[in-house]
């Protein structure tokens, strides 16, 4: 019999406009793996995070595209633990997406994909 309790993050899901912009963000950027995704009816991908969890983009025509005007740590946003952070982060600026520095004073930063939802990268051993 189950104990009704939540055990994890199965998977996160980020609205996109467009899908093979965003794939290209956080397959080529990021380095995420692909993962097999079935005919849903609409465009999209999945990625790996790890330890069995998945990254779901979900091609909509109008993704919400608020300017909020906050900072990325203010904001909803997605959080992963990377290894190379300053390595990552050059990748990132040199393709023109400009990251902040994390103000607590942990190895962190936040970064907007190309639909403006926010991307927190922490190193993994912070």
């Amino acid at each position: 019999m189950s104990d009704g309790v939540v055990r994890g993050v199965h998977h996160v899901s980020v609205v996109v406009a467009d899908p093979e912009r965003a794939r290209g963000f956080y397959g080529d950027l990021l380095g995420l793996a692909p993962l097999p995704r079935p005919d849903l009816g609409f465009p999209g991908y999945w990625f790996d995070l790890g330890d069995g969890r998945a990254l779901h983009l979900l091609g909509v025509p109008n993704p919400d595209p608020v300017e909020r005007g906050v900072a990325g740590g203010r904001d909803r946003h997605l959080a992963l633990a990377v290894d190379g952070l300053e390595t990552l982060l050059g990748r990132l600026e040199a393709a023109g997406f400009a990251a902040q520095r994390s103000r607590s004073g942990r190895s962190a930063a936040f970064v907007r994909d190309p639909d403006g939802n926010t991307i927190e990268l922490v190193e993994h051993d912070a």
